[in-house]
């Protein structure tokens, strides 16, 4: 009992718990203020793909934050991967699958590539994505303009619709349907979610890209690949940009050179809202996920209110300077916390001695 109090307390101290009461209190409040906002096939289902789409993304970031780096180029790998989805797709007729691979298989080298160059050469990992980030950036359209005959891939195999469009209301079993408010795109991200889980807690890949998260050097003295764990969490962050890519063009219905533009932003809110150490070694799933949600749910009901885009930059960015600190003040209390208790143990032990000395 006393471990599950522990527990619980800890996770009430955590980012986690306050992101949900801010969630619970502004879903209130907007369904209070506009009603409008629990229509469900024409906002809540829209919002949910935007989570779900979004709380993919995030992951993608979490990862590389893990070893404390950080991926710019985010967006433009999930561009490629819809690149090469949809060509794979148009131009070669491949099923659903057979194109989703070939997709993933491109950003997921890419990123492996980035990982490789960090490792290798010691250059900042703001450098090295940043930089692919601009050669992808002008790499995408060109390649779209060639492999295109127009600005967009537009054939989707079976399957394809079913994925950006369904919801629960399609799926039936016993004589009852779903509700038309839960898009299917949320079992995808779920997927996602459940596999990094997995990943950092059930194998030791993903313990040891913690440990190189939390100290390379102390990871190199343990044993550990730090080299080949930082090109797998570079690996495992295009593999799920590429992912969300292709959600976002299942959500549309094509292939543009648009996918990916605006993901770095919400990328980076996600993580660091839930919990996710800048610095690396500690990561939170579910966390990303409400950060994702929280952002998310900002966004539409400024948008019901009719708030411009330009506005909702600002507010994220705010958001995101805001979680920055926290993440900074966070970080100096765990550093100040075992001094203070290192400090009173050399207190106390020389009051024993002292104790000691008078007997």
């Amino acid at each position: 009992m006393s471990r599950l109090g522990a527990a619980a307390r800890a996770e009430l101290r955590s980012p986690r718990a306050l992101l949900v009461v801010l969630i619970i209190v502004l879903i209130t409040t907007l369904a209070i203020l506009k009603p409008a906002f629990l229509n469900g096939p024409f906002v809540i289902a829209p919002l949910l793909t935007t989570i779900a789409i979004f709380t993919v993304v995030g992951l993608a970031q979490m990862v590389v934050l893990s070893i404390g780096h950080m991926n710019l180029a985010v967006g433009q790998l999930a561009g490629i991967g819809a690149l090469v989805t949809g060509a794979a797709f148009e131009n070669f007729g491949l099923p659903l699958l057979a194109g989703l691979a070939l997709g993933v298989l491109a950003s997921t080298a890419l990123g492996a590539l980035a990982g490789w160059i960090i490792a290798k050469t010691g250059v900042n990992s703001f450098i090295v994505t940043l930089a692919m980030s601009f050669t992808l950036l002008g790499l995408i359209p060109t390649l779209y303009k060639s492999w295109s005959t127009g600005q967009a891939f537009t054939v989707s195999p079976a399957g394809f619709e079913t994925i950006g469009r369904g919801t629960f209301a399609d799926v039936c079993m016993f004589g009852y349907c779903g509700s038309n408010a839960v898009p299917l795109m949320v079992l995808p991200a779920l997927g996602c979610m459940a596999v990094i889980w997995y990943f950092y807690t059930c194998t030791r890949s993903g313990r040891e890209v913690l440990m190189t998260g939390s100290s390379v050097k102390a990871a190199e003295l343990s044993g550990i690949p730090t080299a080949s764990r930082t090109i797998l969490a570079h690996a495992l962050s295009g593999l799920l940009a590429a992912i969300a890519g292709f959600l976002l063009a299942a959500s549309t219905g094509s292939f543009t050179p648009a996918i990916g533009s605006e993901f770095m932003l919400s990328s980076f809110l996600g993580p660091i809202l839930g919990g996710t150490l800048l610095a690396g070694g500690l990561v939170s799933i579910v966390g990303t996920a409400l950060g994702i949600t929280l952002t998310s749910v900002i966004r539409k009901g400024l948008e019901l209110f009719g708030v411009g885009l330009e506005t909702l930059n600002v507010l994220l960015g705010v958001i995101l300077l805001a979680a920055l600190a926290t993440d900074r003040l966070r970080l100096l209390f765990a550093r100040r916390r075992p001094a203070k208790a290192t400090e009173s143990a050399a207190t106390l032990a020389v009051e024993l001695e002292e104790a000691e000395a008078h007997r």
